[in-house]
């Protein structure tokens, strides 16, 4: 099955383009991550690793 999937993969034109956009969109994905990471206001990381402890805010029916 591998050998089909690779011969016809082979026969086209231009699929060579495909893994390097894939690794730039990854790659970039992660960079982009951990900028807002290193960039991100330690006001507002505070207050979001606090939400799942505010009991204030929940609605129990």
């Amino acid at each position: 099955m591998l050998k089909f999937i690779k011969g016809h993969m082979e026969s086209m034109e231009g699929i060579e383009i495909y893994p390097i956009i894939s690794l730039l969109i990854f790659f970039s994905f992660f960079v982009i991550l951990f900028w807002w990471v290193f960039t991100a206001k330690k006001d507002y990381i505070k207050t979001v690793s606090n939400l799942p402890l505010d009991n204030q805010n929940d609605d129990i029916l």
